[in-house]
C-alpha cells in the first residue's frame, strides 16, 4: 500500500533559497502552461468573429502532460521568461508546474460535462507570485532519508536538516519494507515540510473486538456519540481547540491590522512590526491546526483499531458551513476529516467501513420500532417516540441507528435503518431540497467556436464570455 510521511524541515540560508527557487519555477511553469493553452481558444475566437469557416481555423492546442512537456522543452531555451534561469531548478520543478495544469484542464472539461462532484469550476488562472502556495513535487533523482535521521537529500537542493527524527520511515527503508516514490516539498505557516509518498508492506493488525459493528454520530457539542452493536454507548467530548483560542486570535488579529502592511497598489513595504505580529498570529493559527489534527487522528485511530465494522454518515459538510451560526465550530470539529481518516484507516488494517446514506434517517428514527418523525428541529436534544414512548437523547439515537444500518442494509429486519421498513408518516418533504442553477450551456459565442474533437478537450471550448452574453444566458 501507499502511505504519506511527513516531517519539518529546518533549512538553511541557501538550502531555503533553492526550496523558493524550485517552486518559483513550478508556478512560472504552470502559468506558461495556462497561457499557452488558452491562446488557441481566444485565437480561434477571433477568427470566428471575422467569418472563417470551423475547418480552417487555427488547430486546438493539447493540454496533456506529455504535449505541454515536449512544447515546453523546447520554448523554454528561447523564451526570454526562461532562458536566463531555467538551468539552476530541477527538471521535476518544471512537471510539477505543467501536471498541476494539465490536472486543472482536466478537472475544468469534466465539471463541464458533469462528470465531476462539486461545483462547476471555471477555467484556470495564472498564480500570483504573492498568494500562490510554494509546492514542488520530485519524483526522480536523489530522494533519500539520511541514515543519520535527521537529514533528507532532495534533486538539486541537496542534504537539508528535518526538525525532527525521521525514525520511523528510515527504519522501514534499511529493512526493507519500505520504497521512497516521490517527495513534496511546500510552504506551510511560515515552515517547510516535505511528504513522502511511500510504498509500504503493513502488517494488518486483527481488531479488538472484530465481531462488532459501531455507529459514530458526530456533533458540535460531543465530537462523536459512539454506539455498538453490543449496546454500550460512549461519548467523545469536543476538544473545540479554535475556540479556546478564539480570543488570542482576536487581539493579535486587531494588533496585525494596526501595524502598516504591504501594499501592492503603492508598492508599500511591511514595517517590522507587521511581521512580527503576523509570525506570532500564524504561530497560533499553527497551534490550533496541529491540536486538532492530533485529537482527529486519536479518535479514528481507536474506533478502528477496536471494531470490525464502521459505519459513518454522508453528511453535507459544504452545506452545513453556510449555516453562520454553526460554521465556526463546525470547521472546528472536522466532519469530513474524520470520515477521510476512517476511511483509510479501515483500508490499511483490513476493516469494513459502511457510509449510511445522505438521506438515512439516523436521528428522526426511533431506534427501538423503527417509526420516523417527519420533523424534529436541530434544536430539539432529546428523541421522543409517538408509537412505542421511547425518550432517548438525540445523538444516541442517532448512533445506534447507524449501528443497525449495518445490518439492516443487508439482511432487512423491518427496524430502524431497514430501507424496507415503512415509517408511520412520509419523509418526501425531507428529500426536497433548493432547487439549483442549472450550469451554463455552451453557446456559439464562446471562444474557439466549436468544441475539442479530440482527447480529453471534448466539449470544453466554453471560456469567458462577455457580460451581456452572460444576462443573456441567466
Amino acid at each position: 500500500m501507499v502511505q504519506a510521511f511527513r516531517f519539518a524541515l529546518d533549512p538553511g540560508v541557501e538550502a531555503e533559497r533553492r526550496l523558493r527557487s524550485h517552486c518559483g519555477a513550478a508556478r512560472a511553469a504552470f502559468n506558461w502552461a495556462v497561457c499557452w493553452v488558452e491562446a488557441s481558444w481566444w485565437q480561434r475566437k477571433a477568427e470566428a468573429s471575422y467569418g472563417i469557416a470551423e475547418e480552417d481555423l487555427t488547430p486546438w492546442r493539447p493540454w496533456s502532460l506529455p504535449a505541454l512537456r515536449k512544447v515546453f522543452n523546447e520554448v523554454k531555451k528561447t523564451d526570454p521568461r526562461f532562458a536566463d534561469w531555467w538551468r539552476e531548478n530541477s527538471k521535476e520543478a518544471y512537471s510539477t508546474g505543467l501536471a498541476n495544469a494539465a490536472a486543472a484542464f482536466d478537472n475544468y472539461a469534466k465539471a463541464r460535462r458533469g462528470e465531476r462532484k462539486g461545483r462547476t469550476l471555471g477555467l484556470p488562472r495564472c498564480k500570483s507570485k504573492h498568494m500562490a502556495r510554494l509546492s514542488c513535487r520530485f519524483t526522480t533523482g536523489a530522494i533519500r532519508v539520511e541514515p543519520d535521521r535527521r537529514h533528507v537529500t532532495l534533486p538539486r537542493i541537496g542534504t537539508v536538516r528535518t526538525h525532527e527524527s525521521t525514525r520511523k520511515l528510515e527504519r522501514r527503508i534499511a529493512n526493507g519494507s519500505a520504497r521512497v516514490l516521490s517527495a513534496t516539498v511546500r510552504h506551510e505557516r511560515g515552515r517547510w515540510f516535505v511528504c513522502f509518498q511511500v510504498e509500504i508492506q503493513r502488517a494488518q493488525r486483527a481488531p479488538t473486538r472484530p465481531d462488532v459493528t459501531v455507529g459514530v454520530d458526530l456533533g458540535v457539542k460531543c465530537l462523536a456519540v459512539l454506539a455498538d452493536s453490543c449496546g454500550e454507548v460512549r461519548r467523545v467530548p469536543n476538544p473545540c481547540h479554535y475556540e479556546q483560542e478564539v480570543q488570542v486570535l482576536k487581539r493579535l488579529s486587531r494588533r496585525v491590522s494596526r501595524r502598516q502592511g504591504p501594499d501592492r497598489r503603492t508598492g508599500r513595504k511591511p514595517s517590522n512590526g507587521w511581521l512580527e505580529a503576523s509570525k506570532e498570529l500564524g504561530r497560533v493559527h499553527h497551534r490550533v491546526a496541529n491540536l486538532r489534527m492530533d485529537a482527529l487522528h486519536k479518535l479514528t485511530s481507536t474506533i478502528t483499531a477496536e471494531y470490525g465494522t464502521v459505519v459513518v454518515e454522508d453528511l453535507n459538510v459544504a452545506g452545513m458551513l453556510r449555516n453562520r451560526r454553526l460554521a465556526r465550530r463546525i470547521a472546528d470539529a472536522g466532519f469530513g476529516e474524520i470520515r477521510r481518516q476512517i476511511t483509510y484507516k479501515t483500508g490499511w488494517n483490513g476493516r469494513t467501513v459502511v457510509v449510511a446514506d445522505r438521506w438515512f434517517p439516523s436521528s428522526k428514527a426511533c431506534s427501538g420500532c423503527g417509526a420516523v418523525k417527519a420533523k424534529l428541529p436541530l434544536h430539539v436534544r432529546t428523541f421522543h417516540c409517538d408509537a412505542c414512548g421511547l425518550v432517548i437523547d438525540r445523538d444516541e439515537n442517532a448512533a445506534r441507528n447507524l449501528a443497525a444500518h449495518a445490518v439492516t442494509r443487508i439482511t432487512g429486519t423491518g427496524v430502524a435503518g431497514d430501507q424496507g421498513a415503512k415509517a408511520p408518516k412520509p419523509r418526501g418533504a425531507d428529500r426536497k431540497t433548493r432547487t439549483t442553477r442549472p450550469g451554463r450551456k455552451a453557446g456559439p459565442g464562446r471562444a474557439g467556436g466549436a468544441t475539442p474533437p479530440h482527447q480529453r478537450q471534448k466539449e470544453t471550448g466554453d471560456r469567458h464570455q462577455d457580460t451581456a452574453a452572460q444576462l443573456a444566458l441567466w
